[in-house]
């Protein structure tokens, strides 16, 4: 009997960066001017195949598809933050999730590359940590309404999502109504697997007090995408105690690269993932603030542990 520990296969598995180490793009007084074209030849020359979408990348397709293929790089995926738990704004919602499947489909048309890049999305009604309240004691709990929205709305972009060719992946998130672990669950029992899938991001749900390594076993063949980040446990501690906002614990540095935190499990949840035959994009995250963490530097110790993790 094989003793060997799967492994991730670097055919089926393409490694991202999102932006947010270079400048925040929920907060962009987190910034030090750092331009777009240092920010994703950084990313190339830290050894990264694909970025998410920041505030600062050209908004037309033409020439953001011209910059990131100098440079070896495509799109893993766009943000669209939901609002179908507050009232008149499914509407609007609805339109920004057709906005960014345009977008998408002007970034990649005629491309026959396997490497699509996913929607992700997470419902930030009432959500509290755009705004500076003590994140955790303010955290919202959905209504049972509140729930039915949400999901019927989830539904209706996945529907619209998949009928582009597109994989809608869900992102729970701090200081939002699906955080905790029974929300996580709820979402998943709640919506259509075949629409809805799972963003796996280590680090909000390891500050939320959720087990990352229990998610991804109980989920895994639902996770489609990832977001790979730590936690420093001490800045979450304190977080809770001094009652800072989300933007506070983001410049306090709550968030690191996977491997300079606290999470000692990534080897186990990369394992499990590489058991359910996961296939998609591995996106490093870390929102901290440039002017303490050199984010070449982060972007690079990031590969390293991934290589080393991995094996290539």
């Amino acid at each position: 009997m094989s003793t060997q520990t799967p492994r991730l296969s670097p055919e089926k598995v393409w490694l991202g960066i999102t932006p947010t180490l270079w400048w925040n793009d929920d907060f962009i007084n987190i910034d030090i001017g750092i331009p777009f074209e240092q920010c994703i030849s950084e990313m190339a020359l830290a050894g990264y195949v694909g970025c998410s979408i920041g505030h600062k990348y050209p908004t037309d397709p033409k020439v953001l598809r011209a910059a990131l293929e100098l440079r070896g790089l495509r799109v893993s995926e766009p943000w669209v933050s939901t609002y179908f738990t507050i009232e008149a704004m499914k509407e609007q919602t609805i339109a920004k999730v057709r906005q960014q499947l345009a977008f998408l489909e002007e970034m990649e048309r005629g491309s026959t590359d396997p490497r699509r890049a996913d929607l992700v999305v997470a419902e930030f009604g009432h959500a509290v940590n755009p705004l500076p309240f003590a994140l955790f004691p303010n955290c919202p709990t959905l209504t049972d309404v509140q729930w039915i929205r949400l999901v019927d709305g989830l539904h209706e972009i996945g529907r619209i999502a998949r009928e582009e060719g597109r994989r809608l992946c869900y992102h729970p998130h701090l200081g939002t109504g699906v955080m905790i672990a029974s929300a996580v669950d709820r979402l998943m029992e709640r919506t259509d697997p075949d629409l809805i899938h799972l963003l796996l991001d280590t680090a909000h749900l390891a500050a939320a007090g959720v087990d990352p390594l229990a998610v991804t076993k109980k989920y895994a063949r639902r996770i489609k995408h990832i977001h790979l980040k730590d936690i420093r446990a001490d800045v979450v501690s304190r977080v809770h105690e001094k009652g800072l906002s989300f933007e506070a614990a983001i410049e306090a540095g709550i968030f690191t690269v996977p491997g300079d935190g606290s999470i000692k499990t990534f080897p186990q949840i990369l394992a499990t993932l590489a058991e359910a035959d996961f296939a998609g994009w591995l996106v490093i995250e870390a929102e901290q603030d440039p002017a303490k963490a050199n984010p070449l530097q982060y972007a690079k110790m990031a590969r390293a542990y991934l290589h080393e993790t991995l094996g290539w």
